[in-house]
């Protein structure tokens, strides 16, 4: 018996310096290539990339900032890059195209968009009939934004409404400014802020959060989400786990912190520090997580689904397609 108690006494000692070697172990050191747009999903970690250049992060980060989506696409497929924040509805396209090669770590960026306009002729949506807006983000959020609060509100694009389509907001301010005629337009932040400030008289005439709520759908607009390669997050679960700690620092930090954050934004070349801090409120930079991220992007690409499958690549991500931790 005595022999007997002594085997499985050793047993058990072996199994757990086994478990705390395995506890202990080290990933191996990694620099992360991570990207992000010129534009509010970029503007919440700008505090991380000033600290990673001055050598106050826990892991070794590499920047990349891009103009649209379609820099990013075929870099993270390819695996150029580790992490991206992308808009949401790309995250699902990405995952089905991939076969659940992509996961989404955060949501990092609630709806931005605003109805401006130069002139006084729109108070409501209603208002917009027969009328045409200016648009950036064809076949991204914005246009599954906007068109399902148009037909929601029982208006029709194309024959309603006329979406007339700019591949820049600059190109959208270029127009007001040349001309005396009333323009309607739908403008992210902060470019709506950045316009307000070049053309006379344009002025914000709805949230596009409150128009979206107003529907009391059970969901609300996503914009901005952060992504990252699956097979990434498998094989560097840790620095995954410390880099969405800093993400979320920095973050908390661009929201309670704006003047300064102002300045971290123009240093990066998204916008200038002044417009900056006066857009940071509209913004709706935020860091949601868990469970709270599953629902608000379940519920989000689930209207967009309903609207146009291809909205979302297809049919709606499985259950692995959110990140859960390590």
């Amino acid at each position: 018996m005595g022999k007997l108690k002594k085997a499985v006494a050793l047993a058990l000692s072996a199994v757990m310096c086994l478990s705390l070697a395995a506890c202990g172990e080290k990933e191996e050191d990694v620099t992360m290539n991570i990207a992000g747009l010129k534009g509010p999903t970029t503007m919440g970690m700008v505090k991380l990339i000033d600290d990673a250049q001055n050598g106050n992060t826990e892991n070794d980060y590499n920047f990349t900032m891009a103009g649209t989506a379609d820099e990013i696409t075929p870099k993270l497929i390819q695996g150029e890059l580790d992490i991206a924040a992308v808009p949401c509805n790309l995250a699902s396209v990405l995952y089905n195209k991939t076969e659940g090669g992509v996961q989404i770590l955060a949501v990092n960026t609630l709806g931005v968009l605003y109805l401006v306009e130069k002139g006084d002729s729109v108070n409501s949506i209603e208002d917009l009939r027969g009328k045409t807006i200016y648009m950036t983000g064809k076949g991204a959020v914005p246009e599954y934004t906007v068109r399902y609060i148009l037909e929601q509100n029982g208006l029709t694009v194309d024959s309603d409404v006329n979406i007339e389509w700019k591949n820049e907001a600059n190109e959208i301010v270029a127009l007001m400014q040349s001309t005396d005629e009333d323009i309607v337009a739908v403008l992210p932040q902060p470019f709506a802020t950045v316009a307000q400030t070049q053309v006379e008289g344009l002025h914000t005439v709805m949230d596009l959060n409150e128009a979206w709520n107003a529907l009391d759908n059970g969901s609300q607009i996503v914009t901005g989400v952060i992504v990252a390669r699956t097979e990434f997050v498998e094989k560097y679960p840790k620095h995954v786990e410390a880099f969405l700690k800093e993400y979320s620092e920095s973050i908390d930090y661009v929201v309670n912190n704006p003047a300064d954050a102002a300045t971290l934004i123009e240093n990066v070349g998204i916008v200038k520090a002044a417009v900056a801090e006066k857009a940071l409120p509209y913004c709706n930079i935020t860091y949601l997580d868990g469970d709270e991220m599953k629902n608000a992007v379940n519920g989000y690409l689930t209207v967009l689904y309903e609207q146009n499958p291809k909205a979302v690549g297809g049919e709606l991500p499985g259950d692995n397609f959110y990140y859960t931790g390590k």
